[in-house]
């Protein structure tokens, strides 16, 4: 497999990255390809398409061992479930999918073509294999089952997100950031009310907790 491109997203490690591809549709990123293709004669046609498949590679999963079972985040940490039946990063290959809208394609940047994307649920930095067009009459299937995932979704959160915090970041990091704060970012087996919580995100320091169905963000710090 030969990485084709990598992501420049506002996660710069994991913790808060949604968990799924298109949860959190502002959050923007860009897939920056290697010099081998960049070829502009490869992207003729996809500005035609409002979705694409990115297929990547966890690249800080990477093990030389697996497991059978993992335990996903979405039954709380605490129950194993067969590894082929989550999305779990810990595989025999550590290969993701995400599916993202494709907002546009700037075909003569310094580093050649670039593709701006939205709602990525990939860290900075990570290894991309491959781009393939989303097909809605193929790929869409609204009466898919789909097991445990299937479970009712955590409620929205309320965030408390005072203005001056706010000014200190451009305003659609902003908006990008509460979408993903409403998602409650917590780990699955660490969502005591009150405790407070870091990370990452977009050149910021962001620091917050939640108690009952209020997030509150306490420190934005420019790093």
């Amino acid at each position: 497999m030969k990485t084709i491109a990598y992501i420049r997203s506002d996660f710069p490690s994991k913790f808060a990255i949604p968990r799924q591809s298109g949860i959190c549709r502002l959050l923007s990123a860009k897939v920056v390809f290697e010099p081998e293709y960049r070829n502009i004669d490869a992207f003729r046609g996809l500005e035609e398409y409002s979705h694409i498949w990115i297929i990547w590679k966890f690249s800080e999963a990477v093990r030389d061992e697996w497991s059978p079972t993992v335990r996903p985040p979405k039954l709380g940490g605490n129950t194993r479930m067969g590894v082929f039946a989550t999305r779990s990063p810990f595989r025999p290959n550590p290969i993701g999918i995400s599916s993202v809208r494709l907002e546009s394609i700037d075909l003569n940047t310094p580093n050649g073509p670039v593709l701006n994307i939205l709602g990525a649920d990939i860290m900075d930095n990570t290894p991309i294999f491959d781009i393939k067009p989303y097909l809605a009459y193929t790929d869409s299937h609204p009466d898919a089952l789909s097991g445990f995932a299937n479970l009712p979704q955590n409620n929205i959160l309320k965030v408390r997100f005072d203005e001056k915090l706010k000014k200190l970041m451009p305003h659609e990091k902003v908006q990008a950031l509460v979408s993903v704060l409403e998602q409650d970012p917590r780990p699955g087996y660490r969502s005591e009310d009150g405790r407070v919580f870091g990370f990452s995100f977009a050149g910021f320091e962001i620091s917050f907790s939640v108690t009952g169905d209020i997030l509150s963000v306490h420190t934005v710090t420019k790093i």
